[in-house]
Order: structure tokens, then sequence, then C-alpha cells
């Protein structure tokens, strides 16, 4: 970001608005929203913005503009309708230190007028550092009809509670309570017209000491991340994340999956390479456990999915043993977002209908998996952790029967930026890896085909067996 967003408390503060015609006016229509004071700076003023001077919701200004009409201003609009006069005023009020916004040019303004999604107190508010307003009005239409209209008053009466949900509802508890209150029984109400229902679910779960069926009982959730892009992870998965307290993430996850978290969520690094035991298994498990049973709400975030190659296992054990609630938010898979990256099906009509999935690095003492045993006639074989042992995948594979023309594809980071693509054979698999500087993460896909039955035409008419008597 080129930009910070942030809601400034305008009460009791100045706006200058530099111009008098329409521009201006539609700026004034903006700040008339907040609780700040207008002072419009112009010779004349439209009939629109002599209505607020006579409302008494501005003040007029006919002086020439100079540094001092934007000295003690919070904000300045420049809109005078000519580019070269607003560059002016502009250099006016930015040589003061206060902040600018110039119509139509972009490239003088200290911040941008955002598109605004208006249900006070609730404020959405839309922006592209000046990049795209078209798209930012597209996306305001979008949200727009996300959020019912009454959706504002319903916010200012939770938040009219806030004081009492404070004395009343133990802290551990709290966040339940906000959550059921936006999504459940008392929006419905609220947004149906029942506001007095609404407003006594509200009162009532309060004198309760929490929401209907609150469990303040920690809560361990086993997330896939997908296998990078952040738009490949579900929807529950984003609602774990937004809910989560603390998120305990893997080495793989990309950093825009963890900006989906709420702000607040503490964030913690678990990763591990490849055969390195800086964050082992067990101390994993123990941290995790330990967070959810002070009530906290845990994300163990993988890459991936939880339950392919993601050790989930132990951490449900773990969980378990301990009495606490556990889940698998499942994801999409590396196999399945490599196949997806090149446009291709992990499982072909007539040629290949049957995927397996295994690892080609196990635990340290563990024998290799019989990778030629898997792979039969008609398999994809999706290969976790693979690269390193791309050499012994090899011989295996070609030792149990499986052509050396069988096709290969590595993806390495399927779905992110660094995302690359190679292919070969199987006879070249090893050769590839160590010439193309394969690393991880990547995944490996061996396709053998069915073999074709040839039908041989015969070179002879056939023998006619003839009964004897």
């Amino acid at each position: 970001m080129k930009t910070f967003p942030m809601f400034l408390r305008m009460t009791g503060r100045t706006v200058v608005i530099a111009g008098g015609g329409e521009q201006a006016a539609q700026k004034a229509r903006l700040v008339l929203k907040t609780e700040a004071r207008i002072v419009l700076l112009a010779d004349t003023l439209d009939d629109e913005l002599e209505t607020l001077v006579a409302d008494g919701r501005a003040t007029h200004c006919t002086e020439a503009p100079t540094a001092s009409h934007f000295a003690d201003a919070a904000l300045a609009f420049i809109a005078t309708g000519c580019p070269a006069r607003d560059a002016a005023i502009a250099a006016l009020a930015q040589a003061v230190g206060c902040t600018t916004n110039v119509v139509d040019q972009p490239d003088l303004c200290d911040a941008y007028t955002p598109s605004i999604v208006d249900r006070d107190p609730l404020v959405v508010a839309i922006g592209t550092e000046g990049a795209a307003p078209v798209l930012a009005r597209q996306v305001k239409t979008k949200i727009e009809t996300m959020l019912e209209p009454r959706l504002g008053d319903f916010t200012a009466m939770a938040g009219r509670m806030r004081e009492a949900v404070a004395r009343r509802v133990p802290k551990p508890a709290r966040r339940a309570f906000w959550r059921w209150a936006f999504s459940d029984a008392p929006r419905r109400l609220h947004a149906a017209g029942a506001e007095r229902d609404a407003a006594k679910a509200l009162k009532d779960a309060i004198a309760q000491g929490g929401a209907p069926g609150t469990v303040t009982e920690g809560l361990i959730s086993l997330v896939g991340a997908g296998p990078g892009a952040r738009d490949l992870l579900t929807l529950r998965a984003v609602q774990r994340l937004q809910e989560a307290d603390v998120i305990f993430y893997d080495r793989l996850v990309d950093p825009d999956v963890l900006e989906l978290a709420r702000r607040d969520a503490e964030r913690i690094f678990v990763g591990k390479e490849v055969g390195a035991s800086s964050w082992p298994q067990h101390k994993i498990d123990a941290v995790i456990v330990a967070a959810a049973r002070k009530g906290q709400r845990v994300v163990r975030l993988k890459s991936g999915d939880p339950g392919i190659f993601g050790r989930a296992t132990e951490e449900l054990a773990a969980a378990r043993d301990h009495g606490i609630a556990v889940e698998i938010v499942p994801g999409v898979t590396a196999a399945s977002g490599s196949a997806a990256a090149r446009g291709r099906s992990l499982t072909e009509r007539g040629e290949t209908d049957r995927v397996i999935f295994a690892t080609g690095t196990c635990r340290a003492g563990d024998s290799a998996p019989d990778w030629g045993a898997l792979c039969t006639p008609g398999t994809t074989l999706a290969l976790y952790m693979g690269v390193a042992k791309a050499a012994e995948i090899e011989a295996n594979l070609l030792a149990a029967g499986v052509p050396s023309s069988a096709e290969v594809e590595i993806t390495c980071s399927a779905s992110t930026p660094a995302e690359r693509h190679l292919a070969c054979t199987l006879s070249d698999l090893a050769k590839t890896v160590a010439s193309e500087e394969v690393s991880n993460p990547a995944i490996i896909l061996v396709r053998h085909s069915k073999l074709r039955t040839e039908v041989i035409a015969p070179t002879q008419p056939p023998l006619s067996l003839v009964a004897t008597a």
C-alpha cells in the first residue's frame, strides 16, 4: 500500500473546500455526513452551496486563497474546476501541512476520496489510491447489496450495550456473544423490522452472562490454507481465521493468507523445513493445546489440506487427550492445485482412472515407500516432498516396470506468483530436478497410462476343428 486507510475523527474540526461549483458541492455532500465545520473558499457559490451557508451548515469566505486559510484545517478539498488554479491552491494548503485532496489530479493529492458504503456508524470505505475510481464504485455497489439498509441502526443499538456486556458477560465469552449478536437471531430480527425483539434478545443474553449455548472452552481448528493463493481458501477457512484468537502457521503458508485473519489475532510461526526440527511435532502439539486450554479459539493453519501429509493425526490426538474440541477444515491439496494450474485433470478417461497420493520423505528411520507398487497402469501418482528423493523415485518406478516414457509433471509453488512448471519423461526425472534446481514446495505427478492392448491380425486363416465320428 502506498496510502494508509484510517477514519479521522472530525467533530469540531475544520474542512476547507476551495471552489464554488458542482465539484465543490460533491465534496461538501461527503463532508456533511460528518460533524466537521465546512469553510467554502470561493468568489461565488452555486445555489446548493449558498443554501448550505444560509442554513448555517457552512461558512463562505470570498478572500483570495492564502496559506493561512488552511493552517488550522484537518482536511482540504481543492475543486475550483481549473487544473492550474487547483494546483496553485493545493501548494498553499500543503505548505502549512494540511492534508489535501485535489479533484481529478491524483498526483497532487495527499489523500484520496474513497467510495463509501454508509450504514452509520458502520462505514465501509473503498479506495484504489486514485488508480481506478470506477472499480471502487463497482465494489461499493456489490457491498451495498450485501449489507441490509438498516444495519447501521442495529450497529448503533449494539454499541449502546457494550458497557453492559463488559459488566455482565465474562471476558472469555464476549467474542462469542458479539459473534452471535451480529450473525444470529438479534441481527435477523432487526433486519426483519422487529427492533424490540432484537433488543430484548440482546438484553436477555447479557442478563444470562452470554449468548445462548455459548461454549467458553477453547476450540482447535486444523485449517487447510490450500496450495498458496488465498482465494483458494474455503469460506469456512476464512471464517475460522476471522474468529481466531491465535494462529499457528506453517512455513509454506502465503503471507497473503494471514491477511484474512482479524487484525488483533496473535500469529505464531511454527514452520519446519523438511528434516529440520526447530519446531518438532510434540512441541507444536503442546502449544496449540495450551492455548486452547486458556479458552482461546486456535487455528492451526497448514498449507494444502491438513489431512494429507499434514500431521493432523498427532494434533487431533493431542486435543482429544485433553478433552478439547477439535475440527478439520479441509483445503485444496497441492496435487489438485498443481493439476489445476496446468489446466489439466488428475484423471483422464481411458488413460488414468485413479489418483494415489504418496510421500517422498518419511520419518527418520522408516523405509521409503514402494512407489513402483503404487504406480500401476491407469494411475496418476502424486508425490509430495519428493524433490530430494527424485533419483530414488525414478529408479524405483523404472524397476517396477513403469515405462521410461511415462509423463512427469513438476509444479513448484502452485497458484502463487512464483509458480513454475516443468515436464519430462520418467527417465529424465532426476536429471530435470537437478538441472532446473527444483526446490520445495513442489509436487511431482507421474502419469502411468493404461497399457493399450494391440490386436495382431492373423497371418493365416485359423485352423478349423472338425469333429470326427
